[in-house]
């Protein structure tokens, strides 16, 4: 992993969510563009980068917490 690129620790949907908000807001792209090149509502990606709770995130983050699981995103 190289530390020159923005990474962070992420134990919960906001912390995911405010990466993805962040590096998309640094690609200079709109939330209504980011819906439109992955053919989702512009609404799903604010709840995404809101840290939304959802059935998929809680069990999700239920599990890496059980495991003892931390993750990190980094740009690529």
């Amino acid at each position: 992993m190289s530390d020159d690129k923005p990474w962070a620790w992420v134990t919960r949907p906001s912390d995911l969510g405010r990466f993805l908000r962040e590096t998309r807001s640094a690609r200079g792209l709109t939330q209504a563009e980011l819906a439109d090149e992955l053919g989702i509502s512009r609404r799903y990606v604010n709840e995404i980068e809101q840290g939304k709770p959802s059935l998929y995130t809680d069990r999700l983050f239920a599990v890496l917490r059980e495991l003892g699981v931390v993750l990190r995103v980094e740009q690529r």
